[in-house]
């Protein structure tokens, strides 16, 4: 395949590799995939600058959830780095207040030695209603969650408490974008999704039917389809 083009993939919170892992292979045709360490700071600025400077000069940039706080960061340090740009699950708007205080009592119970305890309440809002209890989702979010650990998810929770409103960035995307969501996305509301994709000159809304906030391993065909589609066009 000619002209490939290099594919940086920024997981969630509490998410690693693992998360992409039923896509990449539908991806790596297109160029080689890297996926974006954002474990190691406790700010969104600071975690965007190391992704940039490990990644190549130009890139496809996938973010996911958290990674879609950290896909708007980049944006805003180097655009004319990012050839094109999907915004999986997540949202441009900064934390409300409650979220904050959510976030903040999480952080005190992974800190007190509750992690597992804080990955069983998440995993709810992670998946659609009819995986609840999905064993296989399940061991997904704990093996994520040992990947990232207790330490690594306090630094995240600090970053995305932290973040900036990210409406504002949507009128500079020029790239070709895809928006990506779920119908019944219990942790980032898919009407969140439409007002991105409302914001974005020219983008493409995606929303996957009986899919809830971790569209690759519940609907890993339909979103490795649109991320190839989104590749091609």
């Amino acid at each position: 395949m000619e002209n490939t083009m290099p594919i940086l993939l920024v997981p969630g919170l509490v998410s690693s590799p693992r998360i992409f892992a039923p896509v990449v292979p539908a991806l790596w045709r297109f160029g080689p995939v890297m996926v974006a360490n954002h474990i190691r700071d406790d700010n969104m600025g600071a975690i965007a600058r190391r992704i940039l400077a490990e990644a190549p000069p130009r890139f496809a940039l996938a973010g996911h959830s958290m990674g879609g706080y950290i896909a708007f960061e980049i944006i805003r340090q180097a655009p004319e780095r990012v050839a094109r740009l999907a915004l999986m699950n997540t949202q441009a708007r900064p934390d409300t207040p409650e979220a904050t205080v959510r976030r903040r009592g999480m952080i005190a119970r992974a800190q007190g030695g509750e992690y597992r305890a804080v990955l069983d309440e998440l995993l709810p809002g992670f998946v659609h209603s009819s995986r609840r209890n999905d064993a296989a989702l399940r061991q997904l979010v704990y093996d994520m969650g040992d990947d990232v650990g207790p330490e690594a998810f306090v630094r995240q929770q600090t970053a995305v408490i932290g973040r900036v409103d990210s409406r504002p960035t949507l009128a500079w995307i020029r790239c070709p974008t895809l928006v990506l969501t779920g119908d019944e996305d219990n942790t980032i509301q898919n009407s969140l999704s439409v007002e991105i994709a409302d914001g974005i000159h020219g983008a493409k809304l995606v929303i996957l039917p009986n899919c809830g906030h971790l569209p690759q391993p519940e609907q890993p065909r339909a979103t490795a389809e649109a991320l190839v589609e989104w590749l091609r066009n």
